[in-house]
Formats: structure tokens, C-alpha cells, sequence
């Protein structure tokens, strides 16, 4: 049963149920029954009758509410990431706000401002994916005869690193391009190139990213075998093993 980052943190079971300020918003996890919530300081809460688990994926319905009423919302933390399992407020408050959001959801003037921003958001995507792949093909920077290859591997790097949602680094904006392509490509090659989707790695700490370092090394080295124009037999290079299993996906060579 999932707990509050504190409880985890010091070992100790929530404290004992109680009714608590409901006047303010909060941060929870979710508690021990459907109706429970564990606060931030390990207080185990009753959801009051009257509310309502908002789920997830509106993202303007939940933003109308918060902006509206105290709010509750539920979260669980997997990894690095943490996920929102929705937000728990007055029944009448979210179906208030629902049916205002659908009487504006209904007009032409949403449906036409919606329009124009998934087009502009379309736009500025395909751009993204574009100038990516072509910093892919200028990091491989292949030998000439190896041009084929580089224009291959670049194509299923970007295919694989660029689409809205996918996590990977390419969609983070923190660090310059130049890194996102490399951490892109060399995460590329551990998946494809080599066994670390098939390793028993021990759970020891830092192991993994040892791992993970070391197998980079071997990219890297591979990586310059082919900028050095190296010749390299394909029945024996696991990245043109890798290729051939990946449709063609290049259309217009990079500039």
C-alpha cells in the first residue's frame, strides 16, 4: 500500500486517522481504504462525504477546480517520477466547473482557437523533429561511405526519441541539443546494440549505472570505428544488425 514520501522516509505507520483541516489544499498519497488519504506529515485523512475523486487527463477541468475550492490531490511517486491518481474536491464545486467547460467546449470559437493550436503545435513539433535529426546526422558525422548508415541511424534515433510524451531526454529543454542527441543516440545503441535489455544486473547500488557507463564506452568506440571510415563486416557489427531489422524511415537525406 503506497505512503506518504515522510512515512516511507522514517519507517513509522501513518498516525491514526483523523478528520483534519479541510479549509486548505494538500498533497497526499493515497490511504489504506478508497475514502483515506495519507497527509505530507503521515496523518492518515477521511475524505469528507461530500467530495469527489476527480480522475486525471483533464488538465483544464482540474485547473478550474483547484482555481476553485480546496483540493486534495493524490499522488504516488514510481522511480524518479511521480504520477497524479487525481484530485479529490466538492462533488458540486467539479460539476459546476464541468459543465461550464463543456458549455465553452461546445462553441465555435473553442473549437476554432483548438484547431488553430494543435496546428501550431503540429507545426512547431514536425520543426523539432526535423532540426533533431539533422543534429543526429551531424553528431555521427559518419566516414562518406558509411553516409547510408549514419542517415539510417539517425532517422530511427529521432523516430524514437521525439514524439510528444515520450519521456526520452530529446523532449527535455534543460540541457543544449547537442547533449540531448548524444544521451539520444547512446541510449539508442544500449537498447539496440548490445544485451542490457536481457542483463541480470544485482541490486547493488550504482551497479546499474556502471553498467550503463561501461556499455556507453562500447557505443562510443563503435561510433568512431564508422566516423574513422573503419571497414566493418555487416554480419558482424550489431549496429548494422540493429538497422536491418528497422523499417526505412529516411525519406529526404539531412542537409
Amino acid at each position: 500500500m503506497p505512503r506518504s514520501p515522510k512515512a516511507e522516509t522514517t519507517g513509522l505507520p501513518p498516525k491514526p486517522a483523523g478528520q483534519g483541516p479541510i479549509n486548505d489544499s494538500k498533497i497526499v498519497a493515497p490511504g489504506r481504504s478508497p475514502h483515506r488519504v495519507i497527509a505530507g506529515d503521515g496523518t492518515e485523512l477521511e475524505v469528507p462525504s461530500d467530495w469527489e475523486l476527480l480522475p486525471p487527463g483533464d488538465a483544464g477541468l482540474t485547473r478550474r477546480v483547484k482555481a476553485s475550492t480546496p483540493t486534495w490531490t493524490v499522488q504516488i511517486k514510481k522511480g524518479r517520477k511521480i504520477f497524479s491518481l487525481g484530485v479529490w474536491a466538492s462533488g458540486s464545486v467539479i460539476a459546476q466547473r464541468r459543465a461550464e467547460l463543456d458549455s465553452e467546449r461546445a462553441t465555435e470559437t473553442y473549437k476554432n482557437r483548438r484547431a488553430s493550436d494543435t496546428a501550431r503545435r503540429n507545426r512547431k513539433q514536425d520543426e523539432y523533429v526535423e532540426n533533431f535529426g539533422d543534429a543526429v546526422f551531424r553528431f555521427l558525422d559518419f566516414a562518406p561511405r558509411y553516409d547510408s548508415i549514419a542517415k539510417k541511424l539517425a532517422a530511427a534515433v529521432t523516430a524514437h526519441a521525439t514524439p510528444v510524451g515520450s519521456g526520452t531526454v530529446a523532449r527535455t529543454q534543460r540541457i543544449p541539443i547537442e547533449q540531448r542527441v548524444e544521451s539520444a543516440v547512446i541510449a539508442w545503441m544500449r537498447h539496440q546494440t548490445t544485451a542490457y535489455d536481457h542483463m541480470k544486473i544485482p541490486r547493488v547500488r550504482g551497479e546499474r549505472r556502471e553498467v550503463r557507463r561501461s556499455l556507453a564506452q562500447q557505443s562510443r568506440i563503435l561510433l568512431d570505428a564508422y566516423r574513422r571510415g573503419i571497414a566493418t563486416v555487416a554480419a558482424d557489427c550489431p549496429l548494422q544488425s540493429a538497422l536491418e531489422t528497422i523499417p526505412d524511415l529516411v525519406d529526404d537525406p539531412p542537409s
